[in-house]
């Protein structure tokens, strides 16, 4: 036990000096969470099992999934746990179960957090192409949408991805090859089952009465290349955001802009009112940004010291299986209402 508690130590391990990742002038970052992993060839590398999501509750702890490869058919074996990180970082132990959060599941995906501390996940079944929306409150799933249908009827999710809350408490959906997103009322019933039709959603995001949604568009899997969308829906109606990169992340700011993770050019894009944009961060020796998310501005992230900081999964030299999360600091509001028009 006494080992297993030294492990957990936490750290934050100094990374401001970093070639691979260029931020303005002003901005530091440092990995948040690194291991002792193992490369696709079986050699060591540094990080932690890949993952394609992550998100803090109101006390700072940070959430991560490992999705799996949903796109891939054969026999794959995609059944993983979340990971759960305390206030202040740590390093990766695999054998380490305080590090486990929830039962494992197939293809998890960590979609939002609600009232502060409960888990919206969504999970997907490859074989029988059913998709399940998930809560998680204190490390106990319980089904919100989705799963085996009444005989006879088709699957409410067929490979649910990202999921988004507005300032309502409705719940918005992505349901990739059924080309859709669903606006489900808090409980989970469905309100409408094509709030959105697009082709192939993936991944949503909201701050009060909006609703960002990222789509692959003609890319059949997302670490392929292709032309993707971000679609703005709100009081002011549906508007193409911004077209181009195929999205791995998205999030917004505290200030209510959208930053978006392009893994394809390297870069971190914050994504104007307008549908504008600027390059936050790019990535040099083979890096790519895979996921982000911002810190909530609470008690307990206020006293840490990393409220409304933003956190990025990062893929080190090209190693995919492999990932670090990096924390990013400084004087965001400033920068964007320097360079970016305001949220309409």
């Amino acid at each position: 036990m006494r080992a297993v508690l030294a492990l957990l130590v936490l750290l934050l391990v100094p990374a401001a000096a970093r070639a691979e990742m260029r931020l303005p002038p002003g901005f530091t970052a440092e990995v948040y969470v690194t291991g002792a992993g193992e490369g696709p060839d079986g050699r060591a590398a540094v990080g932690i099992p890949s993952i394609s999501s992550l998100a803090f509750d109101a006390a700072g702890t940070l959430y991560t999934a490992r999705s799996g490869r949903r796109y891939i058919g054969g026999e794959v074996e995609d059944l993983w746990p979340l990971f759960r990180f305390p206030l202040g970082g740590a390093r990766f132990v695999r054998e380490a179960a305080a590090q486990h959060y929830g039962p494992p599941l197939f293809n998890v995906q960590i979609g939002a957090v609600r009232g502060g501390r409960e888990l919206l996940v969504t999970t997907y079944d490859r074989d029988r192409a059913l998709g399940v929306l998930y809560r998680i409150v204190d490390g106990r799933a319980e089904l919100l949408a989705g799963g085996t249908p009444p005989p006879g009827e088709p699957p409410l999710l067929k490979q649910p991805e990202g999921v988004a809350l507005d300032a309502a408490g409705h719940i918005y959906v992505a349901d990739r090859p059924r080309g859709a997103v669903l606006k489900l009322d808090p409980n989970g019933r469905v309100l409408d089952p094509r709030w959105l039709a697009l082709t192939r959603p993936r991944l949503l995001a909201a701050r009060g009465e909006r609703v960002w949604v990222a789509a692959d568009g003609d890319t059949e899997a997302p670490w392929q290349r292709g032309t993707g969308e971000i679609w703005r829906i709100g009081p002011e109606g549906r508007h193409l955001a911004l077209r181009g990169p195929i999205v791995a992340g998205m999030d917004v700011s505290p200030s209510g802009h959208l930053f978006v993770a392009d893994r394809h050019g390297a870069r971190i894009l914050a994504v104007g009112g307008d549908g504008t944009s600027m390059e936050f961060a790019t990535f040099s020796e083979s890096d790519a940004p895979r996921a982000l998310g911002w810190a909530p501005a609470t008690e307990a992230t206020r006293r840490a010291g990393i409220a409304g900081d933003l956190f990025v999964v990062v893929i080190r030299r090209g190693t995919w299986s492999v990932n670090e999360i990096v924390r990013i600091s400084g004087p965001f509001d400033d920068l964007i209402r320097a360079r970016l028009p305001a949220p309409r």
